[in-house]
């Protein structure tokens, strides 16, 4: 274990917050806001912590996938913590486990909050709260990755492995920090356009930032006490069509902008992904339709809560808890399904869906036929045996997870389909559930205890799992 670098890395990922959180302390300076002391504390706590630990570069700049996952899942644990400083310090939330809550919920994009009414924070502490959306959807190791070179070698694929969504990374270029880059910049370009098409249809510049903070990183904060319900629908068009296109694999946006379209619509995933939101609108449309005035206006509202959903935005723009037995289905199952993988989205992965799919079809046909030798195919290659041994791992752990944490949660003693639902959300990074953690609920129902679960969950869910399991591996930190 290589502790000179993760502790180094760690340094920079406290300076790295408190740069982070300046932007907040501008916006409370413009609306003269006293709660920018919270922010210039943390800043003033982060910059103590983190310089010290950068000061010297580590000798040996050599880390494998074990240092990693550690370094990955210690980042988020600390970003989390001190996060949470600006709600405590600032009394916007003082109990420390719900503002670590609405941290995490924050950072890993999940969207799950506690607080009743959000439209009572300070302009600094919402601004903060969804722009942890912003920093989270791409990971902060890929945008320290942007600036550092952390080790020679390529070494630091190993951070962008531990950190990025889906069952198996890809450079886009020859080099990490250069892969880094293109993604940042798609992610920066996507998030100007959907912020100039929301000013254009004159949504207020701090609606507009918050809005696209929480749409780029598909997290689904709201700014407003009926999330996205209360704007215009040229607005929820636009947030519609960018939570969609922040669920698709960014490698179909690099494609485009290497000039290869063709590529780009082979792209096996991607297509699947369209289908399964076109199959699932058009069904819950048929089946709300009764309850809007118009078709267009009922397959609108199908079309923003499944674009949201798959994506696990948690945006929302009307009460799906209320709509029938099968459309809540449909959504309860995109919950699992979730985007693309290499997106901003949470969930399971449309391609981890696929391959299983193909997994369980090859069994079954090699029960009819033994001595066939069947290989599963996906986006025109061979799929090898490890990347098959990992989504299968990854499965068994994600449903014994969420097994347990049901468990764990039920102690509360509320209904199954707020625990199931409530786990669901933040495991998949969703944000709201159904029945008493729904879209016009909040997660302040449950115990300290059930937090605690809840927010292990948003975590694991954000880190694929085993980059946080790692941390209670003996072996992990063992010295080889």
């Amino acid at each position: 274990m290589n502790y000179s670098m993760i502790f180094y890395i760690i340094g920079w990922i406290f300076n790295v917050e408190a740069a982070l959180m300046i932007p907040s302390c501008v916006v409370a300076v413009i609306y003269g806001e006293k709660s920018g002391f919270a922010f210039a504390g943390t800043i003033v706590l982060c910059a103590l912590l983190g310089i010290p630990l950068i000061r010297r570069q580590p000798e040996n700049k050599v880390f494998y996938i074990r240092e990693g996952s550690v370094i990955v899942a210690s980042s988020w644990i600390i970003m989390s913590i001190m996060g949470a400083l600006p709600f405590i310090f600032s009394g916007s939330i003082p109990d420390p486990i719900d503002a670590v809550f609405e941290t995490v919920s924050g950072f890993t994009t999940t969207g799950a909050s506690i607080l009743p009414t959000v439209e009572q924070l300070p302009k600094c502490v919402a601004f903060w709260r969804s722009f942890t959306h912003w920093v989270g959807g791409m990971g902060v190791l890929v945008f320290l990755l942007c600036l550092l070179p952390l080790a020679g070698g390529g070494y630091h694929m190993n951070l962008m492995k531990a950190e990025s969504p889906g069952p198996s990374v890809s450079k886009l270029a020859p080099r990490v920090q250069s892969t880094a880059k293109i993604l940042y910049g798609l992610y920066i370009f996507l998030s100007f356009v959907e912020l100039v098409l929301l000013l254009a249809g004159s949504m207020p510049l701090f609606d507009a930032l918050c809005t696209t903070f929480g749409t780029a990183g598909t997290g689904g904060f709201g700014i407003k006490n009926d999330s996205i319900g209360g704007y215009s629908v040229y607005l929820q068009v636009v947030i519609t069509i960018f939570m969609i296109l922040f669920g698709v694999n960014f490698n179909v946006y690099f494609l485009f902008l290497m000039k290869k379209p063709k590529e780009a619509f082979r792209c096996e995933e991607a297509r699947w992904y369209f289908a399964i939101i076109a199959v699932s609108v058009v069904t819950i449309t048929i089946f709300i339709r009764d309850l809007f005035p118009s078709l267009a206006l009922a397959f609108h509202h199908a079309a923003f809560q499944v674009g949201s959903i798959i994506t696990t935005t948690g945006f929302s723009t009307v009460d799906f808890d209320l709509w029938p037995s099968v459309p809540k289905t449909i959504l309860v199952l995109l919950m699992f399904i979730g985007a693309c993988a290499g997106s901003t989205g949470g969930g399971i992965k449309v391609s981890r869906v696929l391959l299983l799919s193909r997994l369980v079809k090859k069994e079954l046909s090699q029960n009819i036929h033994p001595r066939i030798v069947r290989k599963i195919n996906f986006e025109g290659r061979t799929v090898d045996s490890e990347v098959l041994r990992s989504v299968s791992a990854f499965i068994a752990t994600y449903l014994l997870i969420m097994a347990g944490s049901i468990l764990l949660i039920s102690i509360d003693n509320f209904d199954f389909t707020t625990n199931f639902t409530a786990v669901a959300a933040t495991l998949n990074n969703i944000g709201p559930g159904l029945a008493a953690v729904g879209p016009t609920q909040n997660f302040g129902i449950y115990s300290g205890f059930s937090k605690l679960v809840l927010i292990f969950d948003m975590l694991a869910g954000r880190l694929e799992i085993f980059p946080l399991l790692l941390l209670f591996v003996r072996d992990t930190w063992k010295r080889f």
